[in-house]
């Protein structure tokens, strides 16, 4: 009898398990509100926002900014923006400042309700315009040293990018502006093509973690992991 109790809680305890594991997460966005943040070198120039908080299973997770991309049934990406403290070293705590500043995408797996950052290299918050189409992301980055505009294809989840490709040089008084025009994909084959501040265009084919270019230009720097 004690034997056949023992079992009996155990299969219970196991259901229980089995049912707290498997209960789906709850992801919602809250209402649209508009902020003001500051850009350019001396960050003199107001641009509005409209924001909205990310809340997984009723806390908040993350501020965004920006419609979602849907990679999978499963998993979506968002721009994320972050609400940082503005107080000087010597201001009193008692009352911070706020100010908000752009970042990078998110990924966010409705499954497990995980969000993590999206890896991209050379994107630059304020100046680089993001374009996805399935799991890849073509943006026009910025060097490490601010001169250079770079032509940049990612896939999430992968360290190195597919495509990455001088495009010309980067003004630094259009900062807070992006000089490329976002980049526009097609389908069958998969192709998308980056269009420079000087207009002229670069077109390439999308084959895994292979890249074929179209147009004509420099050769291409492909990226493997």
């Amino acid at each position: 009898m004690r034997l056949q109790v023992c079992t009996a809680s155990l299969l219970v305890a196991l259901a229980g398990f089995a049912l707290a594991a498997s209960k789906p997460h709850v992801i919602l966005f809250g209402k649209w509100t508009t902020v003001r943040l500051f850009s350019g070198p001396e960050e003199n120039h107001p641009v509005e926002l409209k924001v909205r908080s990310l809340f997984v299973d009723g806390k908040l997770r993350e501020y965004t900014f920006g419609l979602p991309h849907e990679i999978t049934e499963q998993l979506f990406v968002v721009r994320r923006i972050l609400r940082v403290n503005d107080d000087l070293p010597d201001e009193p705590p008692t009352n911070p400042h706020w100010t908000w500043q752009r970042d990078g995408w998110l990924a966010v797996d409705r499954e497990t309700g995980h969000s993590s950052l999206v890896n991209l290299p050379d994107f630059d918050p304020d100046d680089s315009s993001a374009a996805w189409y399935r799991g890849y992301v073509a943006y026009c980055g910025v060097s490490d040293d601010g001169q250079k505009l770079l032509a940049v294809i990612m896939h999430v989840g992968r360290r190195k990018p597919v495509l990455r490709k001088p495009l010309g040089e980067n003004s630094d008084e259009a900062h807070g502006v992006p000089q490329c025009a976002p980049p526009v994909w097609q389908r069958r084959p998969a192709r998308v093509t980056f269009t420079t501040p000087a207009d002229h265009a670069f077109t390439f084919i999308v084959r895994g973690r292979s890249i074929a270019t179209v147009s004509e230009g420099e050769d291409d720097e492909t990226g493997t992991e």
